[in-house]
């Protein structure tokens, strides 16, 4: 008689459970892989390509201290007319140690009325924040932050 392939399950996790309660099996704690500086480099080359970046025009509001690195307030703004000859595009953020390294993408259009979004993001350690803002003239601007977390996000582990 062919055995059922649930009491095969059962029985598996019923013995890998005994092994695990007795130490017999080791438990492995897995971090997420984090952004680095490297990859934060090659996702801001991924949006603006071969272009220049000029400091400027752009402002990032963000704490330069949290304590908890959950929900971190953030708002990017850009100085521009928001007219249909000029305004911004898009604005792109980045971080260094999270695990991905883009936070987010705004597209806007000269009809959003102000260049500017406001938005919670989570940190999983001291970092630094970098926002970068195409405008409708081809043109990338940026500035960046640094914030020091005291307790940090995004660090789940999975056991």
């Amino acid at each position: 008689m062919r055995k059922s392939h649930a009491s095969t399950r059962r029985r598996f996790l019923g013995l890998a459970g005994s092994a695990a309660a007795i130490g017999m099996v080791p438990v492995v704690s897995l971090r997420p892989a984090g952004a680095t500086p490297e990859t934060m480099a090659a996702a801001i080359r991924n949006v603006v390509g071969t272009a220049t970046v000029q400091t400027g025009k752009v402002k990032l509001d963000v704490p330069p201290l949290v304590e908890n690195g959950n929900t971190v307030p953030m708002t990017v703004s850009v100085t521009s007319p928001m007219t249909e000859e000029d305004y911004v595009k898009s604005i792109h953020v980045f971080n260094e140690k999270n695990p991905q390294p883009n936070i987010g993408n705004f597209y806007l259009g000269p009809k959003a009325g102000r260049a500017q979004v406001s938005t919670r993001i989570r940190l999983a350690d001291s970092q630094k924040i970098i926002a970068i803002a195409r405008l409708s003239d081809g043109s990338f601007w940026s500035v960046s932050a640094d914030v020091v977390v005291t307790l940090a996000a995004c660090t789940e582990e999975v056991i």
